[in-house]
């Protein structure tokens, strides 16, 4: 457009020129002429003036000028070429179109997801081994992005710069700085960002694995779950699950399985053996990780492969294989304090291993026969054993019970014989009782006879007594006896007396069991 208005002025003002010469009065081709050169003036400065639009930059590139200095491309001083001023948006003057040519074109925009990697075409060389500038703080980036500072009192780098562009819209000068636009470094939940930094000043010299956060190398501390504006060049970044997780090595593998653990025993038997292994990778130990096989997908599985395939068939050739069968737990510590002691180098924590099944019936099924044969005669021979052990528990029982009413018995009998014993003292007391007073009443009964028969004589005494008697035992006197003899020349009372007593027994029969339904007969004297 610019250039237009210039040939068009200079058209404009030629035809006036030509016109005015044909003219033939003076003041007239003067006047013409003067007009000449003010259309051309008016055009000429039009063609100076350049718009640019509220989205755009502009870049100036000088045509006339002294030249750059050697290997400079952005001119700060107003040498030849594109000059690292740019501008803004609105009108811009005295930028004649022969002089000046202004490029546009539309600022830069970048969106929440992505990141802007920077690249410049003019500055000051990197130093010897730098791969990228240093960044640009916060505060400074703004002038960063000025490239007449840029170039001038901010002595920047040509090359890869480690700041980035963040979300938002930018104006630059194109010229100078290339963008490059990539997604944003998303680390997820359940994973950390390992760092690996291509600038910084270099760890110390023992430390040739893992640096301090800033330093170039491999971060020590992990970057936590975020959204990070990182220069995905300058800082590469490995994603590290911190997720557990279970690898297993089983014969009838599917899609992201091992196939089984073949091992062999010292006793000669080969068999394959089905193992799950569950292990993670803690935060903390993500750097280490990476450090030591580059992440936890492919280089991870092949040094965990080859330590478990290597453990297991270390650990089986010292057992034979029933013993491997039988001792399946202890090969489970064996194997995972072993395991444990191995991954924990490149920083892996293994948690569980669990052994499942363990041979099958083509490797070990003879075996397995066997010992199930050994096993059922083992438990025959305990159920025996138990048996017997039952038998003479019972047994056992059987003469505790006898001896317990043995000494039941034996005690009831010590407890009558005391009874007895006591019965018999309570028996003699009573009867030695029973004697002494009936001795004291005999004794009595005799010194009051001796009395009355001092006094009426024995043979009165003794009716008397005999009287008294049949009164307390209530004899019937009336004669049943007849006594008949000769009484008298034997004495006086004789026969009579004789008749008494004979009555007195008489009755004396009557009272006993024997004589309640007979009574006895009357028997005369000549019975005698």
């Amino acid at each position: 457009m610019s250039m237009l208005l210039l040939v068009l002025g200079f058209v404009s003002a030629a035809a006036i020129v030509v016109g005015a010469i044909k003219l033939q009065h003076p003041l007239f081709r003067s006047a013409a002429l003067i007009f000449a050169l003010i259309v051309f003036f008016i055009f000429f400065a039009f063609s100076s003036i350049r718009y640019v639009g509220e989205n755009e930059v502009g870049v100036v590139v000088r045509n006339f000028g002294s030249n750059l200095p050697q290997g400079a491309i952005i001119a700060t001083n107003g040498e030849k070429g594109p000059q690292a001023a740019i501008l803004g948006p609105g009108w811009h003057f005295w930028l004649w179109p022969i002089i000046f040519d202004i490029e546009t074109s539309p600022i830069l925009e970048i969106d929440n997801d992505e990141v802007g990697l920077i690249t410049t075409a003019d500055g000051k060389p990197l130093p010897e081994g730098v791969a990228f500038a240093k960044e640009w703080g916060e505060n400074d980036f703004r002038d960063m992005l000025d490239a007449e500072y840029f170039l001038t009192k901010g002595n920047g780098y040509k090359g890869p710069q480690a700041s980035v562009l963040k979300p938002g819209k930018y104006r630059f000068n194109p010229k100078l700085y290339r963008v490059e636009k990539t997604a944003v470094t998303n680390i997820a939940k359940a994973t950390v960002g390992v760092v690996k930094s291509n600038v910084g000043d270099r760890g110390p010299e023992g430390d040739r694995t893992l640096v301090a956060e800033g330093q170039r190398g491999i971060w020590k501390t992990p970057l936590m779950p975020d959204k990070l504006y990182l220069n995905t060049k300058a800082y590469e970044v490995t994603v590290i699950s911190t997720q557990e997780r279970i690898i297993r090595y089983t014969k009838g593998r599917t899609s992201g399985e091992e196939t089984e653990i073949v091992v062999r025993t010292s006793d000669g038997f080969t068999f394959p053996v089905d193992v799950r292994i569950k292990y993670a990778i803690l935060p903390e130990d993500a750097p280490l990780i990476v450090s030591k096989v580059g992440d936890d997908q492919e280089g991870l599985r092949d040094v965990m492969n080859s330590a478990v395939r290597a453990i297991f068939r270390n650990n089986a050739e010292n057992v034979k294989a029933l013993d491997y069968v039988q001792q399946r737990s202890h090969q489970e510590q064996q194997s995972l304090k072993m395991l444990q002691e191995e991954m924990r180098k490149i920083g892996v924590t293994i948690s569980t291993v669990a052994i499942g099944d363990v041979g099958d019936e083509q490797t070990l099924g003879t075996l397995l026969k066997t010992q199930t044969d050994r096993e059922i005669a083992v438990q025959e021979q305990e159920t025996f054993r138990e048996q017997q052990r039952a038998a003479e528990q019972k047994k056992e029982l059987t003469r505790t019970e006898q001896e317990a009413e043995e000494e039941r018995r034996l005690a009831t009998a010590s407890y009558e014989v005391k009874i007895a014993e006591q019965e018999k003292e309570r028996r003699i007391i009573e009867a030695n009782a029973e004697a002494e007073a009936i001795k004291i009443k005999a004794e009595a009964q005799a010194d009051a006879y001796k009395l009355v028969a001092a006094q009426i004589g024995q043979s009165n005494a003794a009716l008397v007594e005999l009287l008294r008697i049949i009164g307390e035992s209530g004899i019937n006197i009336t004669p049943r006896v007849m006594v008949v003899g000769n009484g008298a020349a034997n004495g006086s009372s004789s026969a009579e007396t004789t008749a008494l007593i004979g009555t007195m027994l008489d009755s004396m029969l009557d009272k006993t069991p024997d004589s309640v339904s007979e009574k006895p007969k009357p028997r005369s004297g000549n019975d005698n």
